[in-house]
């Protein structure tokens, strides 16, 4: 029996929403109210799960109160859906069809519910995001300190960051301390710390972005983030297989770190330096070594996750 979806597209003010590819419509308001509605709006048509585009961020009000409501919902790429519309024939682009497109997506594709991260996981990754921000703010003050001879420019800039270090010092600590009372995380962050180069501020960022790591195969993670290279091949062609898609900010990460890896561990450095000896592209041996990484930490989360679930299990009577 296939499912009845509703497919909504997410706007800053605006929920637009539809029953199927061709079904009803409605535009709802994107606030507490309005998420209200858009429930009551699935429930009368019968929709059991509503899927949404990530939209940086407008979605997750949405998102978390559907669940809260008893409605499954899901998060799903927008370019993938829009790709998809674009195969179907549907080149026009409206909010309706725009939120018919996104149910015929979830109906094909059979898009599975996106679990609603816990209140802590929350606050990991709202801590982690802010601490992120700082650091980009940081470093864009820094740069614009280069170069200025004014007492009084460069008084604010002192000032500024002066300010800035000491809000990233509260973070940092609020965020050690979040990890350091959840066994879990607790269990997880030495698994990570064991690789040599793997700082605290990369496993408080893993933990914020990839809470998935530890839960699915090396293949699947690697998908996930964007550094599994795509097959262009056809006929006796073999073309260059590039990276595309996945969590920008986790592969930017494990580019840095994978780097700092290589300095510190044998095995990493080796592979690094076999590479290049095979003259194969910079870039391409820093996905290399991100990737080998990223599957060494999933490897390194699923024995410390399995080691937690059998440290929990009450001894027989």
């Amino acid at each position: 029996m296939t499912r009845i979806i509703c497919g909504v597209d997410v706007a800053s003010k605006k929920l637009d929403a539809r029953i199927g590819r061709e079904g009803p419509f409605e535009t709802f308001n994107n606030d507490a109210e309005g998420v209200i509605a858009l429930a009551a709006f699935c429930r009368r048509h019968g929709a059991l799960l509503v899927v949404m585009e990530a939209t940086g961020g407008y979605e997750k009000q949405a998102f978390a109160q559907l669940w809260g409501l008893g409605l499954e919902a899901a998060i799903v790429n927008p370019r993938n859906v829009r790709d998809f519309a674009k195969a179907m024939g549907w080149l026009e682009k409206t909010d309706k069809i725009d939120a018919g497109a996104i149910a015929w997506y979830g109906e094909v594709r059979k898009v599975k519910p996106t679990p609603l991260a816990s209140p802590t996981q929350q606050r990991l990754t709202a801590l982690v995001t802010r601490l992120g921000q700082l650091t980009s703010l940081r470093t864009a003050q820094n740069q614009q300190r280069r170069g200025v001879t004014d007492a009084s420019v460069l008084s604010t800039i002192t000032a500024v960051l002066a300010v800035v270090a000491r809000e990233m010092r509260v973070l940092e600590l609020e965020i050690a301390q979040e990890i350091a009372a959840d066994p879990l995380w607790k269990t997880l962050d030495a698994a990570f710390r064991a690789q040599k180069g793997v700082a605290n501020r990369t496993v408080a960022r893993l933990m914020a972005r990839l809470p998935e790591i530890g839960l699915i195969a090396g293949k699947s993670i690697s998908k996930l983030v964007g550094v599994a290279p795509i097959a262009r091949d056809s006929g006796n062609s073999k073309g260059k297989r590039p990276i595309r898609g996945g969590r920008e900010d986790v592969r930017a990460l494990l580019f840095v770190v994978a780097g700092l890896v290589a300095k510190f561990d044998p095995d990493f450095a080796k592979f690094r330096d076999r590479l290049l000896a095979a003259g194969k592209p910079k870039m391409v041996v820093r996905i290399a070594l991100a990737h080998k990484l990223l599957v060494r930490l999933n490897a390194k989360a699923r024995e410390a996750r399995e080691e937690y679930a059998r440290s929990t299990v009450a001894p027989a009577a």
